[in-house]
């Protein structure tokens, strides 16, 4: 099950976070600040997935940004890495290129995008053109 997703800058920021599971505001700011820290003090040629307490972390770098995806044991590290792969494809397909000022711009549309893939912890959608589907028809009635 995925219990969070992270999405920071390589400043440390955050830009994105869902949470699948509660946790209380203190255990959050921590829990962010050590796997942002795990994440972006981690080399290149290092690997993806990180243990972290109870949870498995799988991340990855696009350009200027970290995702990070907590997940439990019982889930699978290389179908999440694959799925982060997919929610950036899509940001990239929808905002024509990705770029850290889009997130913060258009932060609700982003969690549109990942509402429309992850429900509850579990991966609902991965095609494409079925998770822009609900943007793509809120902004044809923007335009009228």
């Amino acid at each position: 099950m995925i219990t969070f997703v992270l999405m920071v800058n390589r400043q440390g920021q955050t830009r994105l976070c869902r949470y699948y599971q509660s946790i209380n505001m203190s255990r959050r700011t921590s829990l962010e600040a050590n796997i942002v820290h795990t994440c972006l003090s981690r080399s290149r040629d290092q690997c993806s997935f990180v243990e972290y307490q109870e949870l498995k972390v799988v991340f990855r770098q696009y350009a200027a940004l970290y995702i990070a995806v907590g997940i439990t044991e019982d889930e699978n590290e290389l179908s999440i890495y694959e799925l982060v792969q997919n929610f950036v494809e899509v940001l990239d397909k929808y905002f024509s290129r990705l770029l850290a000022w889009q997130i913060m711009f258009n932060l609700e549309r982003v969690h549109i995008i990942l509402d429309e893939m992850i429900q509850n912890g579990r991966i609902v959608e991965t095609n494409k053109s079925n998770i822009l589907a609900p943007l793509n028809a809120l902004d044809k009635m923007a335009d009228g």
